[in-house]
C-alpha cells in the first residue's frame, strides 16, 4: 500500500501510554479515564497483553488518545510483550507511570522506571491504591524516582482523578480533538491463531497488535483508526472466539464475551478464516453471531499461500455452509503474512457497507412484495388467505422491511421464509442481513 494511504493509528490529538510493572492497577486506570470498560481487568499479573487504546476527552477541546499496556518485565521476552510495551512508549507524548501505593516503592518499579526514563518522554508519577493509611504513608519512598510530577489516585474507586486530569493538561499541548465520529467500525473477528492480527498489523502498516504462533495471545479489543483514499476506518482486533467448552481460564472467558461485544459495536464484521483448514464448525458459530447481531459481514481467506489441492478441495467443500449463512458475502483470498490480495479488502468492505445501507422508497418496497406475493400465492389459515396490505422499509444497517397483512406469519413458517429469501434474492446485497418485520392490521 502506498504510503500516507493506510497507516495512522493514532491520529493528530495527543496520546498517553498508561505503563509501569505488572499488577499495578493500570487496566482499572485506564477503564477509569475512559469512563467504561474497556481493558480486562484481573488480580492475576500479566492479564494485559497488547497495547489497548481508546479516547478521552479533556476539558471543552481537548481529546486524548489512551494506551493501557501490558507490565514490563525487564529480561527474556519469548513472545514479544516487552517489545509492545516499548513501542507503545515511543508512540506516546506523555507516559502516567503507574506504581502501587500499598507495596511502597519496590525494586522491580526502579528497574522499569529506568527501562522508561531511556525514552526521554515526559511522565506523570500516578500512585495508585492510595485510599488506605498504610499507602499515604508510603508516597514519599516514591520521590527517589526522581519524577517532578506526582498524583496519588484510587482508580478502583475514582479518587483522585480530577487532579491527574489536571496534571494531564499541564503537560500535553492543547490542541482540538479529533473524532472518530462517522469512521465506520469494523471488527476483525475468527478463531484463535487464524491470522487476525497478522491481518491487522498488514492493514495499519506496522506492528500494532502483539502476533504468536501461540492461540489466544490477543485477549483486549484494540482500536486503530486507519485512513485510505480519503477514507477512514476503525479496525478492532479482537481475542479468537472459541466454543464456551474450549475457554481455558476466566479472563480467556471474558474476552470472548467482549469479542462478541465488539461485534455488536461494529457496523462490518470481518471473519478471518484459516484457508488450509477450511470452514470450520467454530467459523459458522461466528458467522451465526454475526448474522443475529445483524451486521454486515467479508469473509477474508487467510493464509491462501498455504494451500495446497487438498487444502483446496477441503475449502471448496465446506465454503457453501458459510456462503449459505452469511447471504453469499464477499470474499477475499489474502496472506496477511506477505500481503497478498489485501488490496481487495477495503474495496469489498466499501461495497458491503454501501449494501448495509441500502434504502429503498415506499412504492419501490410495495412493488417489490406484490411481485413477491403474486409469485407465489399466500397460505390458508381456517379456510382464511393470508393477505397482505403493503410494506415499508423501517431502518437501515441492516435493511428492515415491515409488511401489514391481516395477521402474522410464525418464524418458521414456510412462507415466511418463502418471503425472505425472495426478498434476499431480489434485493442482492451480499453478506448483508435483511430483516423481515410481519404485523397484523384490522
Amino acid at each position: 500500500m502506498a504510503e500516507g494511504e493506510v497507516g495512522r493509528a493514532m491520529g493528530r490529538a495527543p496520546t498517553i501510554a498508561i505503563v509501569g510493572r505488572p499488577n499495578v492497577g493500570k487496566s482499572t486506570l485506564f477503564n477509569r479515564l475512559l469512563g467504561r470498560r474497556q481493558a480486562i481487568v484481573n488480580d492475576r499479573p500479566g492479564v494485559t497483553r497488547d497495547r489497548i487504546t481508546g479516547s478521552f476527552q479533556v476539558g471543552p477541546e481537548r481529546m486524548i488518545h489512551l494506551i493501557d499496556t501490558g507490565g514490563l518485565v525487564p529480561g527474556d521476552d519469548p513472545i514479544g510483550l516487552n517489545r509492545q510495551v516499548l513501542m507503545a512508549v515511543e508512540e506516546s507524548d506523555l507516559l502516567l507511570f503507574v506504581v502501587d501505593g500499598k507495596d511502597g516503592l519496590t525494586g522491580a518499579d526502579e528497574r522499569v522506571w529506568q527501562e522508561f526514563r531511556r525514552s526521554g518522554r515526559p511522565a506523570v508519577l500516578v500512585v495508585n491504591k492510595s485510599d488506605t493509611k498504610a499507602a499515604q504513608a508510603n508516597v514519599h519512598e516514591f520521590s527517589r524516582l526522581g519524577l517532578a510530577s506526582t498524583v496519588t489516585v484510587s482508580a478502583e474507586h475514582g479518587r483522585g482523578i480530577g487532579e491527574l486530569l489536571a496534571a494531564i493538561e499541564d503537560q500535553v499541548p492543547a490542541a482540538p480533538g479529533e473524532t472518530w465520529s462517522g469512521a465506520p467500525r469494523l471488527a476483525i473477528v475468527g478463531r484463535p491463531n487464524v491470522g487476525k492480527s497478522s491481518l491487522l498489523n498488514r492493514m495499519v502498516g506496522a506492528e500494532r497488535a502483539l502476533v504468536s504462533e501461540r492461540p489466544g495471545t490477543t485477549r483486549d479489543p484494540i482500536d486503530t483508526l486507519i485512513e485510505r483514499g480519503g477514507k477512514s476506518y476503525v479496525l478492532v482486533d479482537t481475542a479468537g472466539i472459541r466454543r464456551r467448552s474450549r475457554v481455558e481460564d476466566p479472563s480467556e472467558e471474558l474476552a470472548v464475551m467482549m469479542a462478541r461485544r465488539q461485534i455488536g459495536d461494529a457496523d462490518l464484521a470481518i471473519l478471518v478464516i484459516d484457508a488450509v483448514t477450511g470452514v470450520t464448525t467454530g467459523d459458522l458459530a461466528i458467522a451465526g453471531a454475526i448474522w443475529e447481531l445483524g451486521r454486515a459481514a467479508v469473509i477474508v481467506v487467510n493464509k491462501w499461500d498455504l494451500l495446497d489441492e487438498d487444502g483446496r478441495e477441503r475449502l471448496d467443500d465446506t465454503w457453501p455452509r458459510l456462503a449459505g449463512l452469511l447471504a453469499a458475502p464477499w470474499r477475499v483470498n489474502t496472506s496477511a503474512k506477505t500481503g497478498r490480495g489485501l488490496d481487495k479488502l477495503l474495496p469489498a468492505v466499501e461495497e458491503a457497507l454501501e449494501s448495509y445501507a441500502f434504502e429503498l422508497s415506499t412504492a419501490a418496497v410495495n412493488d417489490l412484495f406484490e411481485s413477491i406475493v403474486t409469485r407465489h400465492r399466500p397460505p390458508t389459515h381456517q379456510g382464511k388467505s393470508w393477505k397482505f396490505y403493503y410494506a415499508t422499509q423501517v431502518t437501515t444497517r441492516p435493511p428492515t422491511f415491515m409488511l401489514f397483512a391481516n395477521r402474522t406469519i410464525d418464524r418458521n413458517n414456510s412462507y415466511r421464509r418463502y418471503l425472505e429469501n425472495a426478498l434476499r434474492e431480489r434485493l442482492d446485497l451480499p453478506g448483508v442481513p435483511i430483516r423481515l418485520v410481519i404485523r397484523r392490521r384490522t
